[in-house]
C-alpha cells in the first residue's frame, strides 16, 4: 500500500473529526490549548530540570544527590505533559491529514519528537545508574562519565524542546 493510499484512507476515516474541528471554534481552541498547555507544562518542567542539572553539576556532591532525587520525581510530570501533547497533537494532525501528512515540516517535527523521547530515555537511564551507584564509590571515573552523559542529555533536551517549538511555529505559519 502506498503512502498516498494510506493518507487517503486515514483522511477518509478522520473526515467527521476534521469537519467538527473546522466547524467548531470551541473544539479547535480546546485542542490547541491542550497541545500548547502540554508543551508549556512538559517542556517547561523539563527545561527547568535541565537548568537544575547544570547548576548541580557545578555544585557539591550533596547538590548532585538532591538533583537525582528531583530528576526521579520530575519524569512522571514530564511524561504526563507529553501524553497530553501526544493526544492533542494526534487530534490536530487528524484535523487535516492531507496537509500534515504531506508536510516535510510536520515530519521534521515528528522526527525531533522521536529524538526528544530517545534523549529522555537516555537521561532517565543515566539518572537511574547514578542513583544506583550511590554518591560515594571507590572509582570516580565511571561516575564522571555518567555525569557528563547527564550534562549532554540535559543540553540536548533544551535544544530539542526549542527546535520542536520552532518547527511547530513554522508548521502553523506554512499551513
Amino acid at each position: 500500500m502506498s503512502a498516498t493510499t494510506i493518507l487517503q484512507t486515514v483522511a477518509a476515516v478522520a473526515k467527521p473529526w476534521a469537519a467538527l474541528f473546522s466547524d467548531s471554534r470551541v473544539v479547535s481552541s480546546t485542542v490547541t490549548f491542550f497541545h500548547l498547555g502540554g508543551l508549556l507544562f512538559a517542556g517547561g518542567t523539563a527545561v527547568a530540570s535541565d537548568r537544575a542539572t547544570f547548576r548541580a553539576l557545578r555544585g557539591t556532591p550533596e547538590d548532585r544527590g538532591r538533583l537525582l532525587v528531583e530528576l526521579g520525581n520530575v519524569h512522571a510530570w514530564v511524561l504526563a505533559g507529553l501524553s497530553v501533547i501526544f493526544v492533542s497533537g494526534l487530534l490536530l494532525a487528524l484535523s487535516d491529514v492531507k496537509t500534515f501528512g504531506n508536510s516535510p515540516i510536520y515530519w521534521t517535527k515528528m522526527s525531533l519528537v522521536a529524538l526528544l523521547l530517545a534523549n529522555g530515555a537516555l537521561l532517565q537511564r543515566t539518572e537511574q545508574k547514578l542513583r544506583a551507584s550511590g554518591l560515594q564509590t571507590p572509582s570516580r571515573a565511571p561516575k564522571e562519565q555518567l555525569w557528563s552523559r547527564l550534562r549532554f542529555a540535559a543540553a540536548t533536551s533544551m535544544m530539542l524542546w526549542t527546535a520542536i517549538v520552532l518547527a511547530g511555529v513554522i508548521l502553523v505559519a506554512s499551513s
